[in-house]
């Protein structure tokens, strides 16, 4: 009997981890399209609220080594030169979008993204707050996060770092192991991420985060085991339990990651099961789908008050509805739809200097995407969403959603979720598969379809 529960539980997670979007976004970056241009993006700039604080997100793409793992926009250099060009750009698009605003809005969240934002130089990175200071202002909690290569950290990086008023650093850890770390081309011991911990909280960055990811090559239940154990040895605040994505066909990098050697999605789902249970074990409180944090952290807050979002950094406690991208390739969200830059530096820069917003696409938001965008973020936030909260805010046009509950709770997958009239959720077992439920409300995604990673 045990032997038929396990085939049943292989047949189940087969089943249910087909390719479906993350939905860090509704819609979702492939249905972005080049319609979408620079005139409207200062149209929908000039339309924000003065009394409304904003978020900032900077892009700064380069590397000093290519991880194969790797799904975001990088660019890899030899040498730094390429660096402060770029920002003198950063520092000019920064312009353009404080004049398209109009007044001086307030910055409630800055994130550093990229690429290694870490690899930028101290003098630079005073430079860009001194830029950001001068352009904007931000709020006396203003969160300001920044994401940390421990590989890349130059003796005076500490300095840099604390000149541009980080509050919570972002640390990729991936895997400890070093047949995985080979296979991925990520070295990093632990002693060097242990070493790069305690600086960071030398000056007073008290708040970490740390990327770990399952599904690697080479990945066992036992280094996955041995790796998260060393993460929680660090003692951060919060951990976000990635699901590596294999998406070659986007990025060829990754066709250098031995395909053979990928665990498939039986043993994703126990990699995935087994360090939940290390991270709940030791205190930690799940968070959506694939984050934790410890019971005192604004981001467990925001879960347990109900005011958890989610964003193109994962899961999230900034309630901003404007999200404004700085860089190549970063995306921008506002309450009239999503923009896109130039990913390509160059192109980037030549529009940049030449006076203009440098949109590459974007998609408008209907009253239909606003709809689903609710209803995936109730599923992905909170597992679940009520018909009657969804009808007060969108009117007869939740009738949609009333019709697509209907089709999932008679279809064949109706095992995954629960329906008592109005609360419609994901069945607490069945939460590992809560992006393919979402899927069933994605309107954008029933009239194109797209590729994407695995849904476990």
């Amino acid at each position: 009997m045990q032997g038929a529960d396990r085939q049943s539980d292989t047949d189940r997670i087969e089943r249910f981890s087909k390719p479906v979007p993350r939905y860090t976004s509704y819609p979702t970056a492939p249905h972005f399209h080049e319609d979408i241009t620079s005139p409207d993006y200062r149209t929908w700039l000039s339309g924000l609220d003065r009394e409304t604080a904003i978020s900032l997100y900077v892009h700064i793409p380069f590397c000093d080594r290519l991880c194969w793992f790797c799904g975001c926009t990088t660019k890899q250099i030899a040498r730094y030169d390429p660096v402060p060009l770029y920002l003198k750009h950063v520092h000019a698009e920064l312009d353009l979008v404080r004049a398209a605003i109009g007044f001086r809005p307030s910055i409630h969240h800055l994130h550093l993204g990229g690429g290694s934002p870490s690899m930028v130089r101290p003098a630079d990175l005073e430079r860009l707050r001194r830029a950001l200071d001068d352009r904007f202002d931000f709020t006396e909690d203003a969160c300001i996060s920044i994401e940390i290569d421990p590989s890349d950290q130059a003796d005076d990086a500490l300095s840099g770092l604390r000149a541009m008023g980080m509050t919570r650093a972002s640390i990729g850890v991936q895997d400890f192991e070093p047949r995985v770390q080979e296979a991925i081309n990520r070295p990093q011991s632990f002693a060097e991420t242990a070493q790069t911990v305690e600086a960071l909280r030398s000056i007073g960055v008290h708040s970490l985060n740390i990327d770990a990811l399952y599904g690697l090559p080479y990945q066992t239940e036992k280094t996955v085991e041995d790796s998260i154990a060393k993460v929680v040895s660090l003692e951060p605040d919060r951990i976000a339990l990635f699901g590596y994505a294999h998406v070659p066909w986007m990025k060829k990098h990754q066709t250098l990651i031995p395909e053979a050697a990928l665990p498939g999605p039986p043993e994703r789902f126990a990699q995935a099961r087994l360090a939940a249970d290390i991270l709940v074990g030791n205190g930690y409180v799940p968070i959506g789908i694939d984050h934790f944090a410890r019971p005192d952290d604004s981001l467990a807050r925001a879960a347990a008050e109900g005011r958890l979002r989610r964003n193109f950094q994962g899961y999230t406690d900034d309630s901003c509805m404007t999200l404004v991208g700085i860089g190549a390739s970063s995306i921008g969200r506002l309450p009239q739809g999503y923009v896109q830059n130039e990913t390509a530096t160059g192109t980037y820069m030549r529009q940049v200097a030449a006076g203009e917003l440098p949109i590459a696409r974007g998609v408008a938001l209907t009253a239909e995407d606003h709809l689903c965008s609710d209803v995936i973020e109730d599923l992905m936030c909170r597992f679940g969403f009520s018909l009657k909260r969804i009808a007060a805010r969108h009117g007869q046009r939740a009738d949609l959603i009333s019709r697509r509950v209907a089709e999932a709770m008679r279809g064949a997958d109706a095992e995954l979720v629960t329906f008592d009239g109005d609360w419609f959720g994901v069945r607490r077992e069945a939460r590992a598969f809560t992006r393919t439920v979402a899927s069933w409300f994605d309107e954008r995604l029933r009239q194109k379809a797209a590729r994407y990673s695995m849904a476990v």
